[in-house]
Formats: C-alpha cells, sequence, structure tokens
C-alpha cells in the first residue's frame, strides 16, 4: 500500500500538458473541479471521466497510475459510500432489516459520491504528474502576487506547499524502509486487534519524526547557506509564458464544462 501512494510524484515528459504554462494548468484543474460538482447526474459526470481519461491520454501517463493514485483513499471513499447508503432514506426501500434501511435514492448517490471522489482525486493528481515542483511554486506564487499589496506572503505560501509535495514520495519512501527494517526484527504489523496494530506503529512513527525533522534541518541549513532571503529580487530560470496550446486548452475544458451544464439542464440523469 506504501509503495501505491503517488501524491506529489512528477513524471517527466514532453506530451502537450507537460508543456503547458502552469498558471494554466492550475486554472485547468480548477475548472476540472467544477466540472465534476456541477454534475447533477451521471452522464454529467461521464462527462467529466471522458474528459479526465482523454487528458491522462494527451499526458501519456499510464492509466494505472490514475488507479495507483485511488488505493491510499479506499477507506475514505469506502466510508463516504456506507453513511450515504445507511442515512439517505429517501426513494424506493430495497431492504428494511431492523433499524437499516436502504433505498434506492441512497444506493445511487452512494454510487455518485464514490465515482466523483474516485475522480476528483484522478484529476488533481494529473497536475503533479505533469507539473514540476519548481514550476508549481512559481505558477502559485505568479497567481497570489498581486496580493501582496495587502502584505499576503505569496512567496512563502507557495514556497510551503511546494516543499510539501516535493517531501510526500520522500516521506513514503522512508516509512516504507522503516517497516521493512521492523518487520525484519520480527515487528508483527499487520495481525492482530486495531489496538495492538495501533501500538505496533509507535516504532514507526517515531523513527519517521524524527527523520523528517532532521530533513527539515538540513533543508533549513542548505537554504541558508546558499543565502536564500525569499522572494524578494529573486530572478528565474524560465519565465513563464502562455502559448496558443495554453487558450487551447481552455477552450477545450470550458467546451466540456459547457456540456456538463447542458446534461444538466435537458437530460438530468
Amino acid at each position: 500500500m506504501i509503495k501505491d501512494i503517488t501524491i506529489g510524484q512528477y513524471f517527466p515528459g514532453k506530451s502537450l500538458l507537460h508543456r503547458l504554462d502552469p498558471r494554466i494548468k492550475l486554472l485547468l484543474t480548477v475548472l476540472y473541479i467544477v466540472m465534476l460538482f456541477a454534475a447533477k447526474g451521471f452522464v454529467g459526470l461521464g462527462i467529466g471521466i471522458v474528459f479526465l481519461i482523454f487528458s491522462f491520454l494527451i499526458s501519456g501517463i499510464p492509466i494505472k497510475m490514475m488507479l495507483k493514485s485511488v488505493k491510499p483513499i479506499l477507506p475514505i471513499i469506502i466510508f463516504t459510500g456506507i453513511l450515504n447508503l445507511f442515512f439517505i432514506r429517501t426513494g424506493n426501500v430495497l431492504l428494511s432489516w431492523h433499524f437499516i434501511t436502504i433505498t434506492d435514492e441512497g444506493l445511487k448517490t452512494m454510487i455518485f459520491m464514490a465515482v466523483r471522489i474516485v475522480f476528483l482525486i484522478c484529476g488533481t493528481s494529473l497536475l503533479t504528474y505533469t507539473t514540476s515542483p519548481i514550476a508549481l511554486t512559481d505558477a502559485i506564487e505568479r497567481i497570489f502576487s498581486p496580493l501582496r499589496v495587502i502584505k499576503f506572503p505569496a512567496h512563502e505560501i507557495a514556497m510551503i506547499m511546494t516543499i510539501a509535495l516535493r517531501f510526500i514520495p520522500t516521506l513514503i519512501e522512508e516509512t516504507d524502509k522503516i517497516m521493512s527494517a521492523q518487520k525484519a526484527r520480527g515487528a508483527d504489523l499487520e495481525s492482530g486487534s486495531i489496538l495492538n496494530r495501533a501500538k505496533a506503529l509507535i516504532p514507526i512513527l517515531i523513527p519517521l519524526f524524527v527523520s523528517a525533522f532532521r530533513r527539515a534541518d538540513d533543508l533549513a541549513l542548505a537554504m541558508e547557506c546558499r543565502c536564500y532571503r525569499g522572494g524578494d529580487g529573486r530572478t528565474r530560470l524560465k519565465q513563464l509564458k502562455t502559448s496558443y496550446r495554453d487558450y487551447l486548452s481552455i477552450l477545450v475544458v470550458s467546451l466540456f464544462l459547457a456540456m456538463v451544464i447542458l446534461a444538466n439542464i435537458y437530460i438530468g440523469i
């Protein structure tokens, strides 16, 4: 399970999505999220799914990476589905046993919400798959730069977010190494009650926190040695520039969003 977590990873490439302006990719991600939440039925949701699959094919990222990004959140998806299944009482009753009542509306909502969450995670993961942390930092900083007039720390916020994304794969790899080392010493991490499994995590969490603080201290020292003083007067090797492909991508996403809205109005299922 640890190796299947792909959040924050970047896969270098030369596809159309890789070459888009990172600011535009952030905008497209927001429009995709709006597209999913604007869908009121399975037809509108299906349009959003078609768009995501189309984007993955263009990016050159294997479809299996989309499935890997979902594995870590399966417990959340299942929990959300159960809540919708058992607590929505409207519609025709399919099963009634003691205090448990399952309706067709609850079943429909459970499937709809689960599919929406799955493809929401897949779509947002595609942003980090095709955008390097440095480009993402520059994009976030440029987007927030107008807020500097009210003393908003745009550069610092962008740096914090990017460092957090950058170190997710590193911490995952470190966790896997610690777990392997503990298993080699005879630790049992996969059997017993929930309480015993929770206690077994203590020998993993303590060295993980120590390693994370050590890495943070090393990073701070490295930034200080390189005379890092924030974004004031900082130059960039690569300047962000928009091109025709960026405007074309906005047009395509807008067309898909319009299709979702039309599906809500004229189809509604």
